[in-house]
């Protein structure tokens, strides 16, 4: 029986993480309830819902007993100490992309929770992008065969504006599209493909006056077929998502799921039609000399929200997993260094 319990959960943070893809499904899940956010903006906090309290900074937030979970949305650099005292701090954890700036934080923070009793994980909410799914699906199907080659991006146009002040936009340690974007490719590419044998990449700056490394090619090696995942903020056309091709057809991809886009316009998760894509984002099959549009599954984040609802209230099995979030930090810190050498290194 799926317990009824009702967790009482704090955000560090109100920015878009916070504000549009956390607090909405904390607030429609009937197993949460929204307590208290860590901000500068309160007024924002306020617009949202004026019944959630507000604090300045974190410790105060951890200070408070009343508090059993908190989702760590701060910038980059501050995921580790923040997880690390909530942890402390007898508090279950959710933690923004990426976990961890490095390996050893990474393996730091999962051993305290395992030592505790607590759950520690990592948003990857793009497990239920729709696109992502409808692969999924397809390559459990076996539509497309023995996938030979598997390409994934994400790709954005936002040349530098010096007006941009974004903590995203400037220099400091895990920050950059492949912290940022990364760890959603590597970890799709996980699910359905397993731990690779080696790594190999390019990590850098492409925009002009960029202070952030920008763009990066990941290639993930295993037998028999060619996985690359892509990511440049210099793209003027940007559409393309996935390229998966096999031995019994094609699968090609675009535009990005649309549940950001909704929670962005205010829609909330527990409206009708959420998550569907309109049929002009759905993507091509060719099979046999023969090309059809394939329906996109519904995009659902909420499936991640109500499996850590179900680890916390029943002990139920959390759907990313210890050894999940130690694959995508290796894959990073490999990725790294290999650009840095320029040679392919094993897993």
């Amino acid at each position: 029986m799926i317990s009824q319990q009702k967790i009482t959960v704090g955000l560090v943070g109100f920015g878009l993480s916070g504000r549009y893809f956390h607090a909405p499904f904390l607030s429609t899940h009937p197993g949460f309830e929204l307590r208290k956010v860590v901000t500068s903006r309160p007024d924002e906090v306020a617009a949202f819902d004026p019944s959630i309290s507000t604090v300045t900074t974190a410790d105060d937030l951890f200070a408070d007993d009343s508090i059993q979970l908190v989702f760590i949305c701060s910038p980059n650099e501050t995921h580790f100490q923040y997880a690390k005292e909530a942890l402390e701090h007898n508090k279950h954890v959710v933690v923004e992309k990426p976990f961890a700036t490095t390996e050893s934080e990474t393996d730091q923070l999962l051993e305290l929770a395992a030592k505790k009793g607590l759950l520690a994980t990592a948003y990857q909410n793009r497990r239920w992008d729709s696109d992502f799914l409808t692969v999924k699906q397809l390559m459990d199907q076996n539509r497309l065969g023995d996938v030979l080659d598997y390409e994934a991006r994400y790709d954005r146009l936002m040349p530098v504006d010096s007006r941009n002040q974004s903590w995203k936009e400037r220099p400091g340690e895990g920050r950059g599209s492949l912290y940022n974007l990364g760890p959603h490719l590597i970890d799709q590419a996980l699910q359905v493909f397993g731990k690779p044998q080696s790594v190999s990449a390019e990590v850098g700056m492409i925009r002009p006056n960029s202070m952030i490394e920008d763009f990066f090619t990941i290639r993930l090696g295993y037998t028999g077929k060619q996985v690359t995942l892509k990511s440049s903020l210099m793209m003027h056309q940007n559409q393309l998502r996935f390229s998966v091709h096999g031995t019994g057809g094609s699968f090609i991809k675009g535009g990005l799921d649309v549940q950001e886009e909704e929670l962005r316009k205010n829609r909330l998760p527990n409206e009708p039609a959420f998550g569907i894509e309109p049929a002009d984002r759905w993507g091509t099959l060719t099979a046999n000399g023969l090309s059809e549009q394939v329906e996109s599954l519904p995009g659902n984040y909420g499936a991640y929200y109500a499996g850590v609802h179900a680890t916390i209230a029943d002990g139920a099995d959390p759907l990313v997993k210890p050894h999940e979030i130690q694959q995508i930090a290796r894959v990073i810190a490999l990725a790294r260094q290999s650009s840095l050498e320029g040679r392919t290194l094993p897993f």
